[in-house]
Order: structure tokens, then sequence, then C-alpha cells
């Protein structure tokens, strides 16, 4: 996933050492790397993404369930998460390939366009199919949060009941930390120089996931270019939406979530937030300065 993880966990068993319990959390994020990587050439998501066919595709139970959450998802945002963004993020700059030496034209931008579209693939039977044969698909916006729920299972399944699961941002908890005291998380300011706390949460036993782009950007002629695309134009982001916190039972769905409503803006993000209940902190930078913004779902996490 090319990035770290940390867990925390408490437990008086003597079997479940540092060394056992991350040899299991190993085994388990190499076999979602050996899945879902678009880094990897031999993972089964780059296999199917090699496959210039339309024929339905047989594929594992854990990618199955990954891209039919992406695609309810993507229903339920009207396509503001797309997993088959991808070649439009590398086409910018953002995916394995690396930085581009200009800015795409819109001839380039159109060309691409005609690839992606969430629509074009569809799972069933425990096959992936895709509708046009170059369909490029890219699940890094829901496949961490869903490593974090694996490890999560795993950890439970290890009878392990307290603890803190964290992969590149994305967290998963339960229980209390030592001492019956709850798990408490810092909530980044959206500045890319410093680290400085924006808002402290206990989730509770739940997930939490941050999505923003302020730390994966960059900068051309006086325009900054975001990370995140927006599906419906093609190009990178462009309101004053830094950063969104969302708080949910599952990482996959937070992950997933933040980063659809980062692409709404804050208007649409909270208004879309409000209406299906979900906990969300939303910050703007309004004339240089951070401004928050909370669904009503989210004030009970506040402190």
């Amino acid at each position: 996933m090319g990035t770290t993880y940390h867990i925390r966990y408490v437990t008086a068993n003597p079997n479940h050492s540092p060394e056992r319990v991350k040899e299991r959390v190993d085994g388990v994020l190499q076999q979602i790397n050996s899945q879902m990587s678009t880094y990897d050439p031999s993972s089964e998501l780059s296999v199917f993404n090699s496959r210039q066919t339309t024929e339905p595709v047989v594929v594992s139970r854990s990618l199955e369930t990954v891209v039919r959450r992406a695609l309810e998802i993507g229903a339920e945002t009207d396509g503001l998460l797309d997993v088959t963004v991808g070649p439009l993020v590398n086409l910018w700059g953002f995916g394995p390939l690396g930085r581009p030496e200009t800015v795409p034209t819109e001839a380039e931008l159109n060309a691409v366009r005609d690839q992606v579209g969430y629509h074009y693939l569809s799972v069933k039977n425990h096959q992936l199919t895709k509708a046009v044969p170059d369909l490029y698909v890219d699940l890094s916006t829901i496949a961490k949060g869903y490593g974090v729920d694996r490890v999560a299972l795993l950890l439970e399944q290890m009878e392990i009941q307290n603890y803190l699961v964290e992969i590149g941002g994305e967290m998963r908890m339960k229980g209390s930390k030592p001492g019956e005291q709850p798990w408490r998380i810092a909530i980044e300011q959206p500045v890319s120089l410093e680290r400085a706390v924006q808002r402290v949460i206990e989730p509770g036993n739940n997930a939490v996931a941050t999505s923003g782009d302020y730390r994966n950007y960059f900068e051309e002629d006086g325009v900054r270019y975001s990370h995140i695309i927006d599906p419906r134009s093609g190009y990178p982001i462009q309101h004053n939406l830094v950063s969104v916190t969302v708080i949910t039972e599952t990482c996959m769905d937070a992950d997933a979530y933040a980063t659809a409503l980062t692409v709404m803006g804050p208007e649409q993000a909270l208004e879309f937030a409000n209406r299906k209940g979900l906990a969300v902190l939303l910050v703007t930078r309004e004339n240089e300065e951070f401004k928050e913004y909370t669904s009503t779902a989210f004030k009970r996490f506040e402190q």
C-alpha cells in the first residue's frame, strides 16, 4: 500500500506477543496487497486491469467485497467515488507512474475520460466484468480502509478486544487503553509544512478516516493541483474544502466516504452527511484561516 501501519493493543495473554501479532497482521496485509495493489503487476487487480476483454473474470471474495461496496457508494454519491478514475489520476501524475512534465492538454483529458466511469464495472456471481476492455480499476480510495477492518477482525479472532489499528492514517478502534481510558484521536490541521492538531475526538468503537489534499499536490505556473480528481471534470478539485474526517462503523466506508465528500466541496458534503446521518468534520480554508463545519451526527464525538 506504500505506507506504514501501527497497532496498539491491550492483552493479558502471553501468546499475544508483538512478534506473534505482527506475523499474523503482515500475513493479512500481504494477502490484501496481492489482491488489490495497482503497484504490484502480479496482483489480482493488476491482472484484471491488464486483460483487454469484456469477459467476466472470477475474483477472490475479498476483491469482490471491496469492489461491490465501492460501486454502491459510487452510485450513492452520483459517481463522485469512482474507482475507475485511475487513468485520470495517472495522467495528472499521482499514480504509480509519477509526475508528468506538463499539465495534461484538453485533448489528452478527453481521450482518457472516455475510459472512465464506475458504471462500466460490474460484479456478479463472484465475477468482475468490464463494459469497456481498457477500463482500469484503482481501489486506493477504499482498500486501505478494508485493510484496517481485516486487521481489526484478525485481532478479535485472536480474542484481543482492546485495540487501535492505523494504516496510513485510517483507523479503527475498540475497547479502551490501559486504565480503562478511551482511545483519543488527534485530527491533523490541514497544513503541509508542520504537524499540528485541529481537533481531538473520542470515536468509541468506530473507524475514522481523513481525506485531504494538503500533502499530495504539485504547483505549476502558480496553480495548485491536488491529487484528488473530480470524475465529472477530469481535473483536480479546486474548491476550499481541504480536509474531511468521517467516523463510521467500518473503516472501508469511512475511507470511501471521506474521498467522495472531499470531491463534493463543503456545501454539498455537509448536506449529504446530514441526509445520510454520517458523522463528518469538514475543514475549509477561508481568507487564509481554517474554519470547521460538523454534521449533526458528529457532535456526539466532540470533546
